[in-house]
């Protein structure tokens, strides 16, 4: 049996923070066995599950599904945009681009607002 593009990237992933499965396991909330299983390819794992390991270990479900070889969102979203402002006017791409910087700003007067 062939190891499963998921298998391979979840011990890959395990190895990087020096993590048994049974440490994983415990912080999906499932037995060893089970994640073992996961890990193995003999089992697949349900919806909430996959979420809760592609958040444990902050990459995209599709990263772990081998849909993409981006691990983050950021970089994935970057890309669509990418391919969306070259389908737009110049002025349709100055509104994206004012938008985000308000994103920005807003974010950062937010985070200012936690420190005090």
């Amino acid at each position: 049996m062939t190891e499963s593009t998921l298998g391979i990237r979840l011990k890959e992933l395990r190895s990087n923070i020096n993590k048994t499965q049974e440490q994983v396991a415990k912080n999906l909330g499932i037995s060893r066995a089970a994640y073992s299983h996961i890990e193995n390819g003999r089992n697949e794992p349900d919806n909430s599950t996959l979420a809760k390991i592609a958040d444990m270990f902050g990459v995209t479900v599709d990263y772990l599904l081998g849909r993409t070889n981006d691990k983050h969102e950021e970089v994935l979203a970057a890309a669509h945009l990418d391919k969306d402002l070259k389908d737009m006017t110049p002025e349709q791409r100055k509104a994206v681009y004012d938008f985000i910087e308000f994103q920005k700003k807003r974010i950062d007067r937010e985070e200012d607002g936690h420190k005090e």
